[in-house]
């Protein structure tokens, strides 16, 4: 009866015999998919972070130019811009990542407290007979 795949084996004292009620399940299989849902946010959350970074150093970039014109890609095209609105734009790029972490991060803190309220209920009915616990 493990949410997580792995185990060790229980002392015969450890063990709980409750059975497993329809809304029990209910409750170990919400917390596996909220506990998927948390990987990818975490995932997305990384990624977004390492975009964003990227496009802060390329505004550093900018800032440090001569005010020449540049060739910024959007999509697969390349467009020239006065370094001033390539500057701008990068600016504007990096707030749009910004929000998208906001909502993300408040998602995983939401999924987070979701699980806790879980793991009281599953753990005070399971004991150690139930890991819902990552490696």
């Amino acid at each position: 009866m493990s949410a997580s795949g792995g185990g060790a084996i229980l002392e015969k004292e450890e063990e709980n015999d409750a059975e497993v009620r329809r809304v029990d399940q209910q409750n170990i299989n919400t917390f596996g998919r909220l506990n998927v849902r948390l990987h990818e946010v975490k995932a997305e959350v990384e990624e977004l972070k390492k975009q964003s970074e990227r496009i802060d150093d390329a505004s550093t970039e900018l800032m440090m130019g001569s005010g020449d014109k540049v060739m910024i890609k959007l999509g697969e095209a390349f467009f020239e811009l006065a370094e001033e609105d390539a500057t701008e734009h990068c600016e504007g790029e990096v707030e749009k990542f910004q929000a998208k972490l906001d909502v993300l991060e408040e998602e995983e803190s939401s999924i987070l407290e979701e699980q806790g309220e879980l793991k009281k209920q599953l753990y005070a009915r399971f004991g150690k007979s139930i890991n819902l616990e990552d490696k």
